[in-house]
């Protein structure tokens, strides 16, 4: 491994295998910092969504695995050799099928529950699309406050998944009632006080591990905020649960689940007409403020950019101190979404604290000392190359 700190998480390689246009691809990582040059559609974001995949088991550019899998084949593999303070080197494995059946290893052991497989990689990952997290819909933001929870605690993607099959049953139900009742029949909805108790509970969970973890953000994020900004704009984030609860939402589940209880009995009526649920943390939202001023509405594009860099910052510093170690900065063609004081902010914080992946069109925004430091890798015409050698491996392309 790369002498670079005691303490760094580090992806010593990546073995791509029929992934999106890859026919074979091996990367070692030798620097702290590793920067992808390429013009667009040339490859560079394949090797950063491989990276995604192996951390946190899915893509933010797909949910369909058979789109990750190069087209003239049945399945994919993606494996990666990882070395961490605490536990030393791991090899991490995924197979991708096209019928959507995935298998996972660790060091060459297949497990059972892809929950084991979380949790091993941390990341964070900052790309344009996560300009959404501030002017995207309600949606972007349960997916990405999950994804971070998820990051710093593998158990709640379990208790996530119990949340949502209790609400897909509960919602199969509602329709089926709707339905007799459109027909005319006679039926019974007693049976769904059985299922409100559960999705009471289960919601209870995820709302209390939502507020709790934005709680332990926020400081990191107004910090960072703040620096970007110059002193000049105070930012506030605020949990909006979908149920209303009086009591302390991190000391009172027997209160959120009460208050969930008494929210599904006002709801019941529209519920039954609308054919779904309208009560639980689905439908949480979360408010970033700036000076006072809700940053979705008023927002200039220049305050959400401050926004959504201090949040990624911050999710750094909160990851690194829960698990110890500093996680993995996945930077996908975000420089050119930031002015240059922005992009000065984010490599003077980068630094050489995280093992960094940062694709990008041109080497312009980079100062001397970060050239000399990084490891360069060029992708043109799906071909793979060291900033002073030939290919690294045969290789078939990329987008």
């Amino acid at each position: 491994m790369v002498p670079i700190g005691p303490y760094f998480m580090y992806l010593e390689s990546l073995n791509l295998r029929h992934f999106r246009n890859y026919s074979e691809q091996q990367v070692s990582f030798t620097a702290a910092k590793t920067i992808i040059l390429g013009d667009n559609a040339q490859g560079k974001s394949n090797l950063i969504e491989a990276v995604e995949i192996l951390s946190a088991l899915k893509s933010h550019r797909t949910s369909r695995d058979r789109e990750l899998i190069q087209s003239s084949e049945t399945s994919a593999q993606i494996t990666g050799n990882l070395d961490r303070l605490a536990t030393g080197n791991i090899e991490l494995s995924i197979t991708l099928r096209a019928n959507g059946r995935r298998t996972v290893a660790l060091n060459g052991l297949t497990q059972r529950r892809q929950l084991d497989f979380l949790g091993k990689l941390n990341m964070v990952q900052f790309s344009s699309l996560d300009l959404d997290l501030v002017r995207g819909g309600p949606d972007c933001r349960r997916t990405w406050i999950d994804g971070l929870l998820i990051q710093l605690e593998p158990i709640y993607a379990h208790i996530l998944q119990q949340y949502n099959q209790i609400l897909r049953q509960r919602n199969a139900r509602i329709k089926t009632i709707k339905a007799a009742q459109q027909d005319g029949q006679s039926i019974a909805i007693d049976d769904l006080a059985l299922w409100d108790a559960q999705l009471a509970v289960a919601g209870s969970r995820v709302i209390r591990r939502r507020d709790r973890v934005i709680q332990r953000l926020l400081p990191f994020a107004q910090h960072w905020h703040e620096a970007i900004s110059g002193k000049v704009e105070q930012l506030e984030i605020s949990y909006r649960p979908n149920v209303t609860i009086e009591a302390d939402i991190t000391s009172s589940p027997e209160a959120i689940q009460s208050a969930f209880l008494d929210r599904i009995q006002e709801k019941r009526t529209i519920e039954l007409y609308q054919g779904t649920s309208l009560v639980g943390p689905h439908r949480d939202d979360i408010e970033f403020t700036v000076n006072g001023t809700a940053a979705r509405q008023y927002g200039s594009q220049g305050q959400q950019r401050t926004l959504v860099l201090a949040l990624k910052l911050a999710e750094l510093k909160l990851i690194e101190d829960v698990i110890g170690e500093p996680p993995i900065l996945l930077l996908d063609d975000v420089l050119a979404e930031l002015d240059l004081h922005r992009q000065n902010q984010l490599l003077d914080a980068i630094q050489d604290r995280f093992q960094t992946l940062i694709t990008t069109t041109h080497l312009g925004s980079f100062d001397a000392q970060w050239l000399n430091s990084a490891q360069i890798l060029h992708i043109n015409a799906g071909q793979l190359t060291a900033q002073s050698g030939g290919p690294l491996t045969p290789n078939s392309g990329g987008t």
